[in-house]
């Protein structure tokens, strides 16, 4: 295995804290599951299928939680070469420009640097996934209505991630060894979201062609 590989599989490069779910708990069986889809040699298409009598919501949030922690982990290990000076503005190439709007600080689309965009990004999810109102733990404690809403907003940002790491930094995943790696967890991400309609098809126009290439 390459450094860089061991690299993109070290937990300890993960730049913040990950959200685990209790032992034992049904939303633990449904997240080893998950885990587990990233095996070679399984059926990336089959596994993103909702489990026979499985609640939809408790399928959606541990594979929001599960890939926020491997894309921030992706991202995380060419952090080092996505800077200011590198990308001075969150796009995928020059058709594509992200803006980061929050309804707080940044309460109108902001053009920022990626690297900024990026923290803001991570920032963002990991308040929503670690708020017990939006992603409770507890058995029992129902979702919020509005929770796939929430998490198709994730997921949408989140594939701008994948954007930006493809068009930009590719080069330097392939340096590192790890393309296979990064490669399949897009697969996985790309079934599970177009499985269940959780982004809209002209977000994922930037890397339709890799898509038909890679997932078809």
């Amino acid at each position: 295995m390459s450094i860089g590989l061991k690299q993109v599989f070290n937990k300890d490069k993960t730049f913040r804290p990950k959200r685990k779910f209790d032992p034992g708990t049904q939303r633990f069986e449904l997240h080893k599951r998950a885990q587990a889809s990233l095996t070679s040699g399984v059926d990336l298409r089959a596994t993103v299928q909702l489990p026979h009598g499985e609640d939809l919501n408790d399928w959606v949030a541990v594979h929001v939680v599960d890939f926020f922690n491997r894309i921030n982990l992706i991202y995380g290990t060419i952090g080092d070469f996505c800077t200011e000076r590198t990308c001075p503005v969150m796009s995928g190439g020059p058709k594509y420009e992200y803006r980061w709007q929050d309804d707080l600080k940044y309460k109108k689309p902001t053009a920022l640097p990626a690297p900024q965009y990026m923290n803001l990004l991570m920032d963002w999810i990991e308040v929503q996934i670690n708020n017990e109102d939006i992603f409770p733990t507890s058995v029992g404690i129902p979702f919020p209505k509005n929770f796939l809403q929430i998490c198709k907003k994730i997921l949408c940002r989140l594939f701008r991630v994948f954007v930006h790491v493809y068009i930009h930094h590719f080069d330097r995943i392939i340096i590192m060894g790890a393309e296979a790696h990064v490669n399949t967890c897009y697969k996985h991400f790309y079934y599970f979201v177009t499985e269940l309609n959780l982004i809209d098809r002209k977000e994922l126009e930037p890397l339709k062609e890799m898509s038909m290439r890679m997932c078809q």
